[in-house]
């Protein structure tokens, strides 16, 4: 009976979920209540949580946390200065000449805003609201369209600054250290925030990369598609598009720039470079005029939702995992991991599988406290880089985002398109860059030095 308490623990919360109950409390609450029931039957030992108040004190002051809700702001700051609608207005102007110019310049977009906001709901819901009915207008296919919107507003949860990537390095540097531990090395070394930002910047780049030739090659073979704007659209002459091209893609890219440049040129951390990034929103947006009184409030009350649902579910997911280790969980999940035919490769293979089918039910938040800290101390002492495991779990979890029928992104979009775009469009529509998304992880798979060669050139300097 003891050894099924965990998988019964796991279960009950899973089941807790569906039923449509507060994350936070989902996880806290059954973790409790399977806590007293293994009290009552001899099953638990209550001195387990005797350990909660200092897992808590260690992430009030954990200071790599302190990121998260400066890159919420600035994410949110630059979503209501609208530094989207104009990046998007320029860009089709610029890539407008082309087939599948409209298709490109979403996923530049895509792209800036990822390494700007790093939210993917609010860049899904911005982009399927100002680009879907332009792509419409110009006769876009519907599904190609959807496909495009949903898969380049995803890439928040790649292209750093990643508030995923914040999250999953803290949490695999505790996890590498114990790792490290277990097997008797006595000075572990460490795995920053910071490191899983420039091992992600390639892979990011490369589904960028890929998704653009996969538009490039549906206006060569299926040019009816990806129609190019006509000349009327594109009033503007050469100085003028120039001068909107210098202007508006300048200040969000300058700021991208400071953030990432500061911490890849080592002068400051993740929690530091955030900082940069939550002021330069604030004076990009008062350039713009839209830095009011009414704006700034809603801003902070937007940052403050986000940043206490991530650290109410936080303080939940250190009660289950308390709870966890209390009933020989993490013993259970090592000796089946250990076990598995396939040595490494078949360990990897079944924890990828698994959180990717959590991706359907769960955010990546949940995900990243719960699933990650049971299963990234074992696989990191099999031997694994924490910098490629942590980038391989962030694409696999922007895939499952991505994946029919319950990615995440596919609610985003569904809920602001217009009834013309099915539902069976979307999934369609998607389903090319599914098979990028697994394409690039099959290549992380192979090369890991993908992932690792930056880091280590970087670091090395």
């Amino acid at each position: 009976m003891h050894e099924l308490m965990p998988i019964l623990l796991f279960v009950g919360i899973v089941v807790t979920l569906l039923a449509g109950y507060p994350v936070a409390l989902s996880l806290g609450g059954t973790a409790l209540a399977f806590a007293l029931i293994g009290e009552v039957f001899g099953l638990f030992e209550p001195a387990f949580l005797e350990a909660l108040p200092n897992r808590l004190y260690g992430v009030m002051t954990n200071e790599t946390l302190i990121a998260v809700p400066l890159f919420v702001f600035m994410g949110v700051m630059l979503e209501r200065s609208r530094v989207a609608e104009s990046l998007l207005d320029t860009m089709a102007m610029l890539f407008g000449p082309l087939r599948g110019g409209l298709g490109i310049s979403v996923t530049l977009v895509g792209m800036l805003l990822a390494a700007s906001t790093g939210i993917v709901g609010a860049t899904v819901v911005t982009m399927g609201l100002l680009s879907l009915p332009i792509m419409m207008r110009r006769g876009y296919s519907p599904s190609l369209a959807a496909g495009t919107i949903c898969a380049s507003g995803t890439l928040g949860q790649i292209i750093p600054p990643s508030i995923v990537l914040v999250l999953l390095g803290d949490v695999l540097s505790s996890a590498y250290q114990q790792a490290q531990l277990e097997m008797g090395v006595w000075s572990p070394e460490t795995v920053s925030v910071g490191d899983l930002f420039v091992g992600a910047l390639v892979p990011g780049l490369m589904l960028v990369g890929l998704y653009i030739l996969y538009i490039v090659g549906v206006a060569v073979f299926k040019p009816e598609s990806v129609p190019a704007m006509p000349r009327e659209d594109r009033p503007v002459d050469g100085a003028t598009l120039a001068w909107r091209v210098v202007s508006v893609l300048i200040p969000p890219l300058f700021l991208v720039v400071a953030v990432l440049g500061s911490i890849l040129g080592g002068f400051a951390t993740p929690t530091e470079a955030a900082s940069v990034g939550a002021v330069g929103a604030l004076i990009l947006a008062a350039v713009r005029g839209r830095l009011t009184l009414s704006t700034l409030r809603e801003v902070v009350r937007q940052t403050t939702m986000v940043t206490s649902m991530v650290f109410l579910i936080f303080i939940g997911a250190a009660i289950f995992s308390l709870v966890f280790r209390g009933f020989g969980g993490d013993d259970l999940v090592t000796e089946f991991l250990t076990g598995l035919p396939g040595g490494t490769f078949g360990a990897v293979a079944l924890v990828m599988l698994v959180m990717f089918l959590l991706g359907f039910i769960l955010d990546f938040i949940e995900i990243t406290f719960v699933v990650v800290p049971i299963v990234g101390p074992v696989l990191l002492a099999m031997g694994l880089d924490p910098i490629w495991l942590g980038v391989m779990m962030a694409i696999n979890l922007q895939t499952s985002f991505l994946t029919p029928p319950f990615g995440f992104s596919l609610f985003y979009l569904r809920g602001v398109a217009p009834p013309e775009i099915t539902t069976v469009d979307i999934y369609k529509g998607v389903a090319p860059f599914i098979l990028i998304q697994l394409l690039v992880l099959g290549l992380l798979a192979l090369w890991p030095a993908l992932t690792t060669w930056l880091p280590g050139l970087v670091y090395a300097s």
